[in-house]
């Protein structure tokens, strides 16, 4: 149950987070609205505390962690709303960091 709560919580963050910084991006470096960096500094706020919702009580753990899930994330963003199409080295890179990931947070441990 841990994994799965994990999993949904570094997603939701993902989502805020990325989203936060690609609204602000976008009324920055886009010229769109200044609401929608009004938007993103809301939905950079939402990261932080789902960040805390986390069942290890760790903070360098979890934040560590969720850096992996940031770079594939965003990635998969790139794709979703920017048309940004990775190559294979983005993709490499990505599994690399989602692989850290699951050792950081799943690996067994004593105690």
């Amino acid at each position: 149950m841990n994994i799965l709560r994990s999993s949904v919580l570094f997603v939701l963050a993902a989502l805020a987070e990325i989203g936060g910084a690609w609204l602000v991006w976008q009324a920055i470096r886009e010229g769109k609205p200044w609401w929608w960096a009004g938007l993103g500094i809301a939905a950079l706020g939402a990261y932080g505390f789902v960040a805390t919702l986390q069942p290890d009580a760790h903070f360098g753990r979890i934040l560590a962690a969720y850096g992996g899930v940031f770079v594939a994330g965003s990635l998969v963003w790139g794709v979703l709303v920017d048309g940004f199409r990775p190559d294979g080295w983005d993709i490499a890179g990505a599994a690399v960091c989602l692989a850290g990931v699951a050792v950081i947070m799943f690996a067994p441990r004593a105690g």
